[in-house]
């Protein structure tokens, strides 16, 4: 309301505050904001910012190595090998076995995860069966050209350091591995013998259901099943459950 004055009528205070306050200028640091936002040289800077861009880069593809072992029919027969001993320098053959009730074949290698699992326990495992009359051989079958670290001085340390109660051969021109018909590490080939017959498979598949990142205790359950029946003329009744590791590193193809 308008109150008396010796001018005349005067506006109310409250409505000169009011009137005061919207005839002030902003505040200086808004004031500058607000010139800068509508200033045509800074609308940019009401934009969505952009990405910031970067050269391309190359992509790679990682593959998981895991591998399972093919079917081979039983009764098939133990191919000949003649292969070296890298710890020993001796020559093995198929011959040295044939005294033996059965014989273990297991394609292995130094750097795979699958057998730096097992190793300890197939040490363990063949040591016990080896000592019943069980032939055991280990080859390693993998390019020295893509893995040196399997290669043969390796290989005579891994036999050393780990105790390996069987011989531990090479196989540089990988026909033995073909010959098998081997595809992974560790793999597992289980032959018996009939008195003069050939060795003949028995048993092909894995050490047990435990696996490098599974948490499944390691027993040797499946193979130990099956050398118990093979030494003692039973037939096995369990399934044949497939080796899984790393694939057989073949030789890089030349052209």
């Amino acid at each position: 309301m308008a109150t008396a004055t010796r001018a005349g009528l005067l506006p109310s205070p409250s409505l000169l505050r009011s009137a005061s306050a919207a005839r002030l200028p902003p505040p200086p640091m808004i004031a500058s904001s607000l010139r800068t936002l509508s200033s045509p040289s800074r609308r940019l800077l009401l934009r969505p910012a952009l990405k910031p861009t970067r050269p391309d880069l190359p992509t790679f593809q990682v593959r998981a190595a895991r591998t399972e072992s093919g079917a081979v029919s039983l009764g098939f027969r133990a191919p000949h090998f003649e292969l070296p001993e890298p710890l020993t320098g001796k020559v093995w053959t198929l011959d040295d076995f044939e005294s033996c009730p059965a014989l273990l074949v297991m394609f292995i290698c130094n750097h795979c995860p699958f057998v730096k699992h097992l190793k300890r326990d197939i040490t363990k495992l063949t040591s016990f069966y080896m000592e019943k009359g069980l032939g055991v051989v280990a080859v390693s079958s993998n390019s020295t050209i893509t893995h040196p670290q399997d290669g043969p001085e390796f290989m005579a340390e891994e036999a050393k350091l780990f105790k390996y109660p069987f011989p531990y051969l090479f196989d540089e021109s990988q026909d033995v591995a073909r010959a098998f018909g081997a595809v992974c590490t560790p793999e597992f080939f289980l032959f018996k013998k009939d008195g003069r017959r050939p060795f003949e498979l028995f048993y092909r598949g894995q050490f047990d259901d435990s696996r490098p990142s599974n948490n499944v205790p390691i027993t040797g359950r499946d193979l130990s099943r099956a050398i118990d029946c093979v030494l003692s003329g039973q037939l096995l009744t369990s399934a044949q459950k497939p080796s899984v590791g790393c694939s057989i590193k073949w030789h890089p193809k030349t052209t």
